[in-house]
């Protein structure tokens, strides 16, 4: 196998991966703020650490992978002013802050095991309140002070803070909303102090106060209950970078000593880029993955959109691309269906694949560049006169790093009908049950009437189709 060798962003260089614990790989993504469901481009943050993740256990590491579920805490930015989101759905619902955060957590579970995300540990903030006011006692003295609106982070008191975001620029700045009495503009919220004469659902006794922890705390807090301190590696959305990340950076040098980040290697994953505006939640109708399943797109499409592009370059979406993957992955589906019955080899030996394969680990070893992988991974589908269960066998460990869960799928799994389809599945196939019977029997006036009436109800006919799809709804 190739080093594996990542991009860190505290330095903009790829390191080799030098485990702090040697055999282990040790995980840190921050999770969703579980106010509402989460958007297709939130979603993409965790197929890059899901793939991410798979790449270390294929690597032979014992991976522990955390996604925290931020419930409390969490403003309407990164800045330390703003309505916070969790009482705000629940004021607008009419019902508890608790009940949001579960109902929405419980939708992006389901989003991730639709991607084939595999399953993380998912702690909940509430359940470390008490741990995140032990950490705010155990540096007040000396990293930060008290006013009116709750305890702040003084960020001159660590060195090169926003080292991470190669300095807070004027672009971060302008997302830092300012709040009387604070010494420097990027000093942030450790405790938020509930305003006198109000009463929040998610609220605690501390020494500064009745209120609720500052988001950036609690990532800080959980990582180190849960993979110590320092861990390998920390991961989330570029957007992060320039205010988040620094300062979980900033609390944890203040914590642990000056020379700890947290972790030894932070990471990043680009944005999603979609022209229409769909994205934001406050869009009414955005793009999350219930909508694309609504237009009849199996969700491994938009896992496979995503590993086509590098994780730190932009990915634009578009539908006509999302088609275009759906149409990949259904290649590959079927490419594997022809190997059906086929016993999988205890090993490969065959020159040719142990190229491909050679090619393959390369590219992911090369920080994660799955779209090279992808098409070791095509070609291996597509090789003739070769050993059938050598060739599963490499396929099922390809897909095991790329988590396309093509020894699963069955074509049948991607006929997802979109939500406005004015026929079923089955209405479908017995149509062209009857139309095959009638093409045999040369009654060609009736075979085209069955054509016209599912046309009429949207449905392509697929006469001919390479892919041998026989047909699409068309949306």
């Amino acid at each position: 196998m190739s080093d594996l060798k990542l991009f860190n962003s505290l330095t903009r260089q790829l390191e080799p991966f030098q485990p702090v614990h040697p055999g282990e790989a040790r995980v840190y993504s921050c999770g969703p703020t579980v106010y509402n469901y989460q958007h297709i481009g939130n979603m993409r943050a965790y197929v890059f650490a899901d793939t991410l993740g798979r790449v270390l256990s294929y690597k032979g590491y014992k991976l522990t992978h955390v996604i925290n579920i931020t419930d409390v805490g969490h403003l309407t930015s990164d800045a330390d002013a703003g309505e916070d989101k969790m009482e705000k759905m629940a004021a607008s619902q009419g019902k508890s802050a608790w009940e949001i955060a579960a109902f929405y957590q419980a939708d992006f579970e389901a989003d991730l095991a639709r991607l084939n995300i595999r399953k993380p540990a998912h702690p909940k903030a509430t359940e470390y309140v008490d741990a995140m006011i032990e950490w705010g006692k155990s540096i007040a003295d000396k990293h930060c002070y008290e006013l009116d609106s709750g305890l702040y982070f003084d960020v001159s008191t660590v060195p090169e803070y926003g080292r991470l975001a190669r300095a807070v620029t004027d672009d971060g700045e302008g997302r830092i909303d300012e709040v009387e009495g604070k010494r420097n503009k990027a000093d942030f919220a450790i405790w938020r102090k509930t305003p006198e004469g109000e009463t929040r659902q998610m609220e605690w006794d501390s020494p500064w106060g009745r209120g609720a922890p500052g988001w950036h705390l609690e990532c800080s807090v959980m990582s180190k209950a849960l993979l110590g301190m320092p861990f390998d590696i920390h991961t989330g959305g570029i957007d992060h970078r320039e205010i988040h990340h620094p300062n979980e950076i900033a609390q944890n040098q203040a914590h642990e000593g000056c020379a700890d980040t947290g972790a030894r290697i932070w990471m990043h994953n680009n944005f999603l880029v979609e022209r229409s505006g769909k994205m934001s939640k406050s869009s009414g109708e955005f793009l999350r993955l219930q909508l694309l399943i609504d237009k009849g797109f199996h969700p491994l499409a938009y896992r496979l959109m995503c590993l086509q592009a590098h994780y730190r370059s932009e990915l634009e979406f578009s539908w006509e691309g999302l088609q275009a993957a759906f149409t990949r992955l259904k290649r590959m589906v079927m490419a594997v269906a022809a190997l059906q019955g086929t016993e999988p080899a205890s090993e490969v030996t065959d020159k040719r694949l142990l190229d491909l394969f050679e090619r393959f680990d390369a590219a992911v070893s090369d920080d994660l560049n799955t779209a090279i992988a992808l098409t070791a991974l095509e070609e291996t589908l597509s090789l003739k006169k070769i050993d059938q269960g050598q060739k599963l066998l490499a396929i099922a460990q390809m897909d095991a790093v790329l988590g396309l869960d093509l020894l699963q799928l069955e074509r049948a799994d991607l006929r997802v009908q979109p939500k406005n389809a004015q026929i079923s599945a089955t209405e479908i196939e017995a149509a062209l049950t009857s139309r095959k019977e009638a093409r045999a029997n040369k009654d060609f006036a009736a075979s085209d009437a069955i054509r016209d009436d599912l046309i009429a109800k949207g449905v392509e006919v697929m006469d001919g189709d390479p892919l041998g799809w026989d047909w699409r709804i068309e949306v």
